[in-house]
């Protein structure tokens, strides 16, 4: 069918559908054709990765990988900015959902919704056949595990994470020069509560658009064939405050490094996993064991952290925290969880991921 006849048809073409992004002199009629021919791939599909995949789909990427492990709830549709009150109902996977809405949205696309963890036994398959990926995580396993993937295939990737007002994000462009990988900023994840998280601090819906309008718009300048116009600092802003602060981290790359420097992909290759899940027979309790080399947890500070949301107990061997009607977690100083209130390793992980952000 050619062009004339799919316009005739009622369908656009891509000069009526991206006409206002191809006048943009930047990307014009070679960048559009350089995003169609382009494969993205997006980890997780909540807050940041909702957003990101709006504007990669309108704008004409040809093809996206969906990938999330969780189920839609109710806290998810005031920053989620894909889903509706019927997806919640229906108990919809954010990546079917999400892909739903997108291929509603613009239908000459490819949309590829995965549903599963990214882990070290599937990251290669998922994200070694891109040319970008996104971290919609809001996990630092994940991340880790991304750094891995981008590194042994050269594939660009773009790290974004909000919690309350606040947003970080950078570009990481594996074996260009001395710049540093995300192990070289950021060597092991934080200890256990060590930081907030969403769940524990909240966020404010529009710091998510930024952050992942910002992430989107360094994607679209490398597909359609802008690298030197790409972002080089690490960002930090807080929206509430109105700051903004580029942080010049060019030398920041470690020879001892042992992903970009030694070639060694720990997380990829499981020496460090994610935590690891066990249902405990006949107890509606999941246990959530941590990954190798986990630091020790203060349960001193966590509880400052999670007596703002919820029932706190503390001695000085555990913590127990009611997270709402149906979900208790008691927390051990090794990192060690019980959820109790499922007996569904997924949604124990979930919780865990979300309290701690591991």
């Amino acid at each position: 069918m050619t062009e004339h006849q799919l316009a005739a048809s009622g369908r656009p073409t891509d000069e009526q559908r991206y006409a206002r992004q191809i006048r943009y002199a930047p990307i014009g009629s070679d960048g559009q054709a350089r995003l169609g021919a382009s494969r993205a791939a997006i980890v997780g599909l909540g807050a940041l990765g909702s957003v990101a995949a709006q504007h990669l789909a309108r704008a004409g990427v040809g093809f996206i990988r969906l990938i999330d492990r969780d189920v839609l709830e109710w806290s998810n549709l005031q920053r989620q900015v894909l889903y509706t009150e019927d997806d919640v109902a229906r108990m919809l996977p954010k990546a079917e959902a999400a892909a739903a809405r997108l291929q509603a949205v613009n239908s000459s696309i490819v949309l590829e919704p995965v549903i599963a963890d990214v882990t070290g036994l599937n990251a290669e398959a998922l994200l070694g056949d891109v040319d970008i990926i996104i971290d919609g995580s809001d996990n630092f396993s994940v991340r880790y595990l991304i750094n891995d993937v981008s590194l042994k295939h050269g594939i660009p990737w773009i790290y974004g994470g909000v919690v309350g007002a606040t947003g970080m994000s950078m570009n990481f462009h594996p074996g260009e020069g001395k710049l540093p990988c995300f192990r070289c900023l950021f060597p092991a994840p934080p200890a256990t509560g060590a930081v907030d998280t969403c769940d524990t601090a909240g966020v404010l819906a529009p710091a998510v658009d930024v952050v992942a309008s910002l992430q989107a718009a360094e994607a679209l300048k490398l597909l359609s064939g802008n690298r030197a116009a790409m972002r080089g600092t690490l960002l930090q802003l807080d929206l509430w405050y109105h700051q903004w602060m580029p942080l010049q981290v060019g030398s920041s790359r470690r020879d001892d490094c042992p992903a970009c420097g030694h070639q060694q992909y720990d997380y990829l290759e499981q020496r460090h996993a994610e935590p690891a899940a066990a249902a405990l027979c006949g107890r509606a309790t999941v246990q959530i064991t941590p990954a190798d080399g986990a630091q020790p947890v203060s349960l001193g500070e966590l509880e400052k952290r999670l007596v703002r949301i919820g029932e706190v107990e503390r001695n000085p061997f555990l913590l127990r925290f009611r997270r709402d009607e149906e979900i208790v977690v008691v927390l051990f100083a090794d990192g060690r969880a019980l959820i109790q209130g499922t007996e569904d390793p997924l949604v124990a992980r979930r919780v865990y991921a979300e309290l701690f952000g591991v």
